[in-house]
């Protein structure tokens, strides 16, 4: 899909650049912007009802971001460049593959649980229709360079001899998908799901257990995960 891998170690200083005269006012509109986008999606927003949510003049919200468009595109940029980091710090923290792996699943269904996450989720899938830039923004910022991150660093391990992996961008697609299963997919809908610690942590070593298997090299097969079912009366929810 064109994805150009990134590296390890260089999310901050490709995805954070500040832009107008001031860096506490611009925070001030963005966190505006993400009020009102909250509330009432893309289409619904207005930059008047942003600059009176965020307590700035018109004029003041028109220096710093020239249309919705580009106000909404620097709001999704922020969430990652807060977010991405947080994602891969045990990358560059020299732990193995497995648990790298299984820290990177459950932090990614963390992230994509938060709220933050579902309603960007909720205003992208609603407004891509009629605003297809939306949806292109979203994947730039958020997917794309998640997946470029990943694939490099699948690629460092296919390089090393311990997986095989023909395609890494492919490879670190199917390893947030996986990631996705139950948690995700449920929440995403607002259906009632599991978001305790433990069942978070048995879909992250299971999405982990399922990707080693089709992609470590020279390895006996990984047996299933089990999910360890609480005593009776624990009141898990279901």
């Amino acid at each position: 899909m064109g994805t150009t891998p990134d590296q390890p170690g260089q999310i901050q200083a490709e995805s954070c650049p500040l832009s107008g005269t001031s860096e506490a006012k611009r925070q001030q509109i963005l966190a505006g912007a993400a009020r009102v986008f909250a509330r009432q999606g893309y289409e619904g927003a207005s930059m008047s009802g942003i600059a009176r949510d965020a307590g700035v003049s018109k004029g003041t919200l028109y220096n710093y971001f020239e249309s919705k468009a580009t106000l909404f595109s620097a709001f999704v940029e922020q969430c990652a460049c807060e977010k991405m980091p947080l994602l891969f710090s045990r990358i560059d923290e020299g732990a193995n593959l497995t648990e790298s792996l299984e820290h990177l699943a459950v932090a990614m269904i963390r992230l994509l649980t938060s709220p933050l996450s579902l309603m960007l989720n909720r205003i992208i899938i609603s407004e891509a229709g009629n605003f297809p830039d939306l949806a292109e923004t979203f994947w730039k910022h958020g997917p794309q360079k998640a997946i470029g991150i990943l694939s490099a660093w699948l690629m460092q391990h296919n390089d090393a001899g311990v997986l095989n992996i023909p395609d890494p961008i492919f490879a670190a697609e199917q390893f947030y998908g996986l990631c996705q299963t139950r948690i995700v997919a449920r929440a995403r809908l607002q259906l009632p799901v599991d978001t305790d610690q433990a069942h978070i942590e048995f879909i992250a070593r299971s999405a982990v257990r399922t990707f080693l298997n089709a992609y470590l090299r020279d390895a006996p097969r990984l047996p299933p995960v089990l999910m360890e079912r609480p005593a009776s009366g624990s009141g898990q929810k279901s």
